[in-house]
């Protein structure tokens, strides 16, 4: 079993809704949902290109999937993350839009927030203790032999390549998408997700990920609010 945490909006927020409908299943109820057509793209089309991303659901990276240390649990890993999530103050992206960034779509914030990067770098800081040390063939999955000087360092010291200096936040709403078809892509998804694009996006909770059994698809275990007096949820 691995873990992670993501953000992801919550349950009932309308972008969590279409990016279920988009990715044809839903992170919260593990429910697979019937694919919709976009743009100039059938159903089948859609189902095809977003694969990839359907099996990870509607999420941002902050901490990396990874497996639990020796002496930690999973009610630790609960606890901590309600610890964590009450010390913090949610983040607004005041708009977010949608980018190809190395072939596939995601939303991603206009502009770089700088309040943001510190709470994702905080995130992978403070749950690290959490982490176990990655094995060798977690580290050869990564591709080592393509990273820079920076992300490798990352990578063996973290246990991820894009932290820090490295991350970019982003939703991923696709897989690799060809030359040909990504002016297309990027018209369907614009107008599949329609003025949800134009609306700030808060960051104001943090999600605990779980992959049940290698090469499962990841659902959401518990949502935590930013910001003390707030109200743990639980799937």
């Amino acid at each position: 079993m691995r873990y992670a945490i993501y953000f992801t909006p919550e349950q009932d927020d309308p972008l969590t809704r279409a990016a279920a409908r988009w990715l044809g299943r839903d992170a919260f109820t593990g429910a697979s949902l019937t694919p919709v057509d976009a743009g100039p793209f059938s159903a089948a089309e859609i189902s095809f290109h977003t694969a990839a991303a359907r099996r990870y659901g509607f999420h941002a990276t902050l901490k990396a999937p990874f497996r639990l240390a020796e002496g930690q649990s999973e009610q630790a890993l609960i606890q901590a993350l309600a610890k964590f999530c009450a010390q913090m103050e949610p983040v607004t992206i005041p708009r977010a839009v949608v980018r190809r960034l190395d072939g596939f779509f995601a939303l991603v914030p206009e502009e770089r927030s700088e309040r943001l990067d510190a709470l994702a770098g905080g995130i992978v800081e403070y749950f690290e203790p959490f982490r176990a040390p990655l094995t060798v063939g977690e580290l050869e999955r990564r591709n080592p032999e393509n990273l820079t000087p920076a992300q490798l360092k990352n990578l063996h010291k973290w246990g991820y390549p894009y932290v820090f200096e490295e991350f970019r936040f982003h939703m991923t709403l696709t897989g690799r998408v060809p030359q040909e078809e990504a002016p297309r892509m990027e018209r369907a998804i614009d107008a599949f997700f329609g003025p949800l694009l134009s609306e700030p996006l808060e960051i104001g909770s943090l999600a605990l990920f779980i992959e049940p059994e290698p090469g499962a698809p990841f659902q959401v275990k518990s949502l935590e609010t930013l910001g003390w007096n707030k109200t743990r949820k639980t799937a």
